[in-house]
């Protein structure tokens, strides 16, 4: 591969003058018109040492510099992983942000990037198009969610929802007595129709409340406020910990990360 050569110091930001910058990166790596778009869109370009990522730019006589190791290689489809914070919408697209209504999807944002990510994936503004949501979650629970442009993680998380484990942690006020629990974890219906089975143990207690593990197959968002309603629990926090095999683990609220190459869920 050639490396392009710096062009002059840096002059001018970009402008509706001059030509196109897939025109300017083809010329610099004699390439085709198509891979210079490929360069651009892969985060490869930089022009006065800012990463530009949109061909239609213009350039004129700013430093446009291609990354020594910029690669042709197709863009993956990524997924993200969000803690939400209570009081956001999952499955509410962006567009839909109202005074009632607060996207999750709205807090994907690089400044947001969690700064500890293990994935190593460099973040680029493809990454946070046409991206789904694909396991509800309560707006007021907390937790993780998952948003993807990745159609196998997509069908994975649907077809096999009713199969996939959740993990939530549910503290409620007071203590929890063992008849409490043992109505929990029983066999229940209601309208006459049997709920989806769910194992609830105790994870801690303290002077006031107790944190209940909840494990149960598929999301059924108001499932576990009902059955707590059901046996006079009081419900001050719900966190989802873990879908399926991927889990929270250390991401802090408010924040996102990739699903890295070896998770599965």
């Amino acid at each position: 591969m050639i490396k392009p050569q710096k062009t002059a110091a840096p002059t001018k930001p970009l402008t509706q003058d001059g030509e196109r910058l897939s025109k300017h990166v083809a010329h610099l790596m004699r390439c085709s018109r198509r891979e210079a778009e490929q360069y651009i869109e892969g985060g490869w370009v930089s022009v006065n040492s800012q990463v530009v990522e949109e061909p239609m730019a213009r350039v004129t006589d700013q430093s446009v510099v291609v990354d020594p190791n910029a690669s042709l290689m197709a863009l993956t489809d990524v997924t993200l992983l969000l803690h939400k914070p209570p009081g956001f919408e999952t499955m509410a697209a962006p567009g839909e942000a109202g005074k009632r209504v607060k996207p999750a999807q709205q807090l994907l944002l690089p400044a947001s990037h969690w700064a500890q990510d293990p994935s190593g994936v460099r973040l680029l503004k493809h990454h946070f198009a046409k991206l789904s949501a694909c396991v509800p979650l309560e707006p007021a629970a907390s937790g993780l969610v998952v948003f993807t442009q990745d159609w196998r993680v997509l069908r994975k998380l649907t077809e096999d929802a009713a199969l996939m484990e959740h993990e939530l942690v549910v503290e409620v006020a007071g203590e929890v007595a063992p008849e409490v629990l043992q109505r929990l974890n029983a066999d229940l219906s209601s309208d006459g129709q049997p709920l989806p089975p769910v194992k609830v143990s105790i994870n801690s207690t303290s002077s006031t409340s107790t944190r209940l593990r909840f494990a149960l197959k598929g999301a059924h968002p108001g499932l576990i406020a009902y059955l707590c309603e059901r046996v006079g629990l009081h419900i001050q926090s719900i966190k989802r910990q873990r879908v399926g095999r991927v889990a929270l683990a250390g991401l802090p609220e408010g924040q996102w990360r990739y699903l890295q190459a070896h998770e599965r869920f």
